[in-house]
């Protein structure tokens, strides 16, 4: 444990927590392989495209923990009798395992709600991730992976420009993946989750992420303490959680195994199902911008979940306009995007703009996705 957190738990104090984004998702059924060529493009274009990511060297662990002697804890046995009964592993084995893990304290730190009080800033929130250094290098990307990201769009219906700003917001095109060991991580939180109002409900998340670590270990025939990611466990390119990597993930590479940690093309066609599969509609739009004639009117518009369910006069009864011609047939929700101090921001979300917060619960990530996706396409088109 470093040794400022060490001192503040021996005190009985907490570090400051650090705001950051849960990315939410997503894995795991494989798909045909298809032909990359395009007879269209220059034999350069088709090289730089067929190339994958350049190899990195390994990272070191962001925090190497404490010994826990997990393997003593008595949830921890719970947990591997029920993984011997349901899954059929060795239980000298998993507790050897676990006689290994560490626990990380950071992880404790960082995944502690901010501070309440500090009112929400999307302009603010937008600058950490619409700029031009994540702009730049989505155009590389976009560059380099063309063919991959439009076959990814002829197969399942959502843009590039999405596919990209996904990936550009959540690693910086693979730059910012995480070098916490998983299985530490996800142990630490699925046994020890800090004393929150839900803590029952996430540790019960994080005891199935713990299982789906195990398993997908497993299925790829690799050492789970290899799984490097972010703090909560989220892994590769996309920051898939292993659930989701189980679920959602796909060979879009066809060399017959799913690698989100090092092909950039399995990540990009793993967004684009996990998408799909989460409500994308191809070819309709994702968001519209609004005006709200009177704020007092749209109470029964605002936190009503994230999905899209009111048709074009119910909002134009409550006030709210656009100033482009919202397409029939279709169902929208308005998303308030508040600036601090000042004046609310309001866009007229569509069901892919939904599909989106389905990979981060957060009208803040789904708007910047599609923002840095805007800017990206834009910069190319320069």
């Amino acid at each position: 444990m470093k040794p400022c957190l060490r001192l503040l738990r021996l005190l009985g104090l907490s570090a400051l927590s650090l705001a950051c984004l849960i990315p939410a998702a997503v894995h795991a059924e494989s798909t045909t392989r298809k032909n990359q060529t395009d007879k269209s493009k220059s034999s350069n274009t088709k090289a730089k495209n067929a190339r994958q990511a350049k190899p990195k060297k390994k990272a070191a662990p962001a925090d190497d923990g404490e010994f826990a002697n997990f393997s003593q804890w008595k949830e921890v046995n719970d947990f591997i009798d029920d993984m011997v009964a349901r899954n059929g592993f060795d239980k000298a084995a998993l507790q050897a395992l676990f006689n290994k893990a560490r626990y990380i304290d950071t992880a404790i730190q960082l995944i502690k709600p901010a501070p309440s009080g500090k009112p929400k800033n999307w302009q603010a929130y937008r600058a950490r991730f619409v700029e031009p250094k994540r702009i730049n290098a989505g155009v590389d990307f976009w560059n380099e992976h063309e063919l991959a990201l439009s076959r990814a769009e002829a197969q399942y219906g959502v843009p590039a420009e999405i596919i990209v700003g996904i990936i550009g917001v959540e690693t910086v095109y693979g730059r910012n993946t995480g070098n916490f060991r998983v299985l530490d991580a996800i142990t630490t939180l699925a046994f020890d989750y800090p004393k929150t109002a839900n803590r029952d409900a996430r540790m019960a998340f994080f005891r199935g992420e713990l299982e789906n670590t195990l398993l997908f270990a497993r299925e790829s025939n690799i050492d789970p303490f290899s799984l490097l990611g972010s703090y909560a466990g989220a892994i590769g390119w996309p920051q898939f959680m292993p659930s989701s990597i189980r679920q959602y993930a796909v060979d879009f590479d066809g060399n017959g195994k799913i690698d989100l940690r090092s092909s950039p093309v399995d990540a990009i066609g793993s967004v684009a199902n996990f998408l799909k599969i989460h409500g994308w509609q191809r070819g309709e739009p994702t968001v519209f911008p609004a005006t709200v004639t009177d704020a007092g009117k749209i109470d029964n518009l605002i936190n009503q979940g994230l999905e899209a369910k009111f048709s074009p006069d119910e909002l134009r009864a409550a006030g709210v306009v656009s100033g482009s011609e919202l397409p029939a047939g279709l169902r929208f929700g308005l998303v308030d995007l508040q600036n601090g101090t000042n004046p609310t921001e309001y866009w007229i979300g569509t069901a892919n703009f939904f599909a989106i917060t389905q990979y981060n619960r957060s009208y803040f990530y789904a708007m910047s996705v599609a923002e840095l996706g805007r800017a990206v396409a834009a910069a190319r088109n320069r």
